[in-house]
């Protein structure tokens, strides 16, 4: 897939959420109750799916395993455009670590590319005076104790110091600095970050780098589990989105919750959403926030003009009052602070049917407490097998090893079996009969 939004059209129909109402929202029935249609489960063929077994199509990552793949993508890229690793690093940041979007960007036009990155063709050397002035502190200084990027903009080495330690302390934004002169656009690349950092800095920035990799980059992805260092590279195509991590998490690519196949990602968003408060609560999520059109999740406006920008990954831009696309307005549909598509559609009663459904959904609450009660006692069940699958890793088999006298690996088998039975639970957890 091209892009994130690919993902999310795997799912079934994104009107079909929260707000909108559909078939599988809250309120969509005619007596009022919402139906969260898992009675349509009931009639699939239980064995089909407990034979479904899953193609492995992801690849768990390390640390060590995330540098040295990083660091291959950063040779590649220097080998065949023969510029330096730390040019290379700058050019595989600024596209999301994506190679072939580096080489393709570099072959269409090289010259836009580096002026993009901020790294000239040809590096301007410092004068070459005896002592120089430092473009901060105005201090004059030896030419052996002063810096400069490719730009030739020279500063001493107490100031570059300090530069790249408040910048780097500032966060992520460290991995784009550019020269400390406000004229200039030219990148501050990792190998002046090693050359004049502490060591605590560059430990820090490579954290950053590290996790620029993953973050980054649409093919990858943290674990979610707490406290997990593991990530994930996520092959598309397969149909099925289940990954189980090292650390025996079990998650949803697409989602990042936790596996819930054969149940679509946006009703478990739905589910989780109606979990995470009470009722009064939901009904204000209801009443006060809307979704942003493109990821769905809720969006409290709270001050400003109608330009909504939806907090990252996301980044989609729209109209709060009428949830199209903000390229698509301008002065001539009312400005920052109006939408005539929006006025002419409420006076067309276009509005009328979401109002109708927030109302709905406070009508929902006891059919939601049926089907929680019994999920809540699945996830129970669920969370004490895991840690009898963690008590059985760490001490029942290197005990069972020693009885049968047998190397553990040679039973790995039965922990396979065991989180083969996992997956099954874990199907019938999100396929819970019908309300009587």
């Amino acid at each position: 897939m091209d892009s994130e939004d690919d993902m999310h059209d795997a799912n079934d129909s994104a009107d079909d959420d929260f707000y909108s109402g559909g078939e599988a929202g809250l309120a969509a029935s005619d007596d009022g109750d919402a139906d969260y249609d898992f009675a349509d489960h009931e009639s699939d063929d239980s064995a089909e799916l407990l034979s479904h077994r899953q193609q492995q199509n992801y690849c768990i990552l390390s640390e060590a395993g995330i540098k040295q793949r990083q660091e291959d993508d950063i040779n590649r890229v220097s080998t065949v455009l023969s510029i330096t690793k730390s040019q290379a690093c700058a050019l595989l940041r600024s596209y999301n670590w994506s190679v072939s979007k580096v080489h393709d960007e570099w072959f269409a036009d090289e010259e836009r590319v580096r002026n993009v990155v901020g790294f000239p063709e040809k590096c301007i050397e410092m004068p070459n005076d005896r002592e120089l002035t430092c473009g901060i502190c105005f201090e004059s200084c030896r030419r052996a104790s002063m810096s400069a990027a490719a730009c030739g903009h020279p500063f001493c080495s107490t100031c570059w110091r300090g530069y790249i330690s408040t910048a780097i302390n500032d966060g992520p934004g460290c991995l784009m600095l550019r020269c400390p002169d406000p004229s200039c656009a030219a990148a501050v690349g990792q190998d002046m970050i090693n050359l004049l950092a502490d060591d605590e800095d560059k430990e820090k920035y490579g954290r950053y780098l590290c996790r620029s990799y993953i973050e980054d980059n649409r093919k990858t992805k943290w674990c979610p589990a707490p406290g997990c260092e593991y990530a994930v590279e996520f092959v598309m195509g397969s149909g099925s989105y289940d990954v189980n991590c090292n650390c025996s998490h079990g998650f949803c690519w697409n989602c990042t919750e936790e596996a819930h196949r054969p149940v679509d990602c946006a009703t478990v968003s739905k589910w989780i959403l109606k979990n995470s408060a009470e009722s009064e609560n939901m009904n204000w999520i209801l009443a006060n926030s809307k979704p942003c059109p493109k990821c769905k999740r809720p969006i409290e406006k709270n001050q400003g003009c109608m330009h909504i920008t939806c907090t990252p990954p996301c980044k989609f831009e729209f109209c709060w009052l009428c949830l199209g696309s903000w390229s698509e307005h301008g002065e001539r549909t009312g400005g920052f602070y109006a939408c005539n598509r929006y006025e002419a559609a409420r006076q067309e009663g276009a509005y009328d049917e979401s109002e109708r459904r927030r109302e709905m959904a406070k009508n929902s609450l006891e059919r939601y407490t049926h089907y929680y009660e019994r999920w809540a006692a699945n996830q129970s069940s669920r969370h004490k097998a895991l840690g009898d699958l963690q008590s059985l890793q760490n001490d029942k088999l290197e005990k069972l090893s020693d009885i049968q006298s047998q190397p553990e690996s040679q039973l790995k088998f039965i922990i396979e079996a065991w989180l083969q039975e996992g997956t099954e639970v874990d199907i019938c957890i999100w396929l819970l009969p019908p309300r009587a």
